[in-house]
């Protein structure tokens, strides 16, 4: 079971939480991303797999606080996902030392760039505004340790995953994982830029 292998503050929040049993793709996709590669990682609504995306990002981070320059980037379509997800985030971080940050377009980026300054695990944001803040050297992306796209279907939008490609090509080193329904012909794309040598999870 992939929850007996989490770290043992996930595995208090999901006894909190009341979440006992995974879902199979929960069951499926959890050692894949854990294993460090990049994901394609395919599921209907309702299978588990904003959980997974938390989870699994806080398990990369060990649960902890490190440095100042964020190690997780989660993008997602618009501020309203931004502050949904942020609030799930904050569900399992309460207990830890750990910094989520909740970025988006609406916020002046001058504030943005001194909040994240002061030092930031987690960054929740989207492409656009995480484009800005690169190109005005308002994040650094030098500790990034794993990047994922929540409800990745807004990427079919050419001029959204030219900004995510944009970022990746400076990004050096970095595990990638893409959440979506299915597969799309755009999504599919990203194995030319920096989704190469994936493997895909389907449930």
């Amino acid at each position: 079971m992939p929850f007996r292998k989490l770290h043992p503050h996930l595995l208090e929040n999901l006894e909190r939480l009341e979440i006992e049993t995974p879902t199979s793709f929960q069951k499926s996709s959890i050692p894949v991303i854990k294993s460090g590669i990049n994901v394609f990682a395919f599921a209907k609504q309702g299978s588990g797999k904003t959980t997974t995306l938390v989870l699994t990002t806080l398990q990369k981070l060990k649960c902890e606080a490190i440095g100042d320059a964020p190690r997780a980037v989660v993008m997602v379509e618009n501020k309203e996902k931004v502050l949904e997800l942020y609030q799930t985030f904050i569900e399992y971080t309460k207990y830890s030392s750990l910094r989520v940050y909740a970025s988006y377009e609406q916020l002046h980026i001058d504030v943005q760039k001194s909040e994240i300054y002061l030092g930031i695990d987690i960054l929740i944001t989207t492409p656009k505004t995480l484009h800005n803040l690169f190109l005005t050297n308002g994040v650094s992306i030098s500790e990034l340790k794993i990047i994922s796209v929540d409800d990745a279907e807004f990427l079919s939008n050419k001029k959204e995953a030219t900004g995510l490609i944009a970022m990746a090509a400076s990004i050096k080193k970095s595990q990638f994982v893409i959440y979506a329904e299915k597969a799309h012909p755009q999504l599919k794309r990203l194995e030319n830029h920096f989704m190469e040598h994936s493997r895909t999870v389907t449930a």
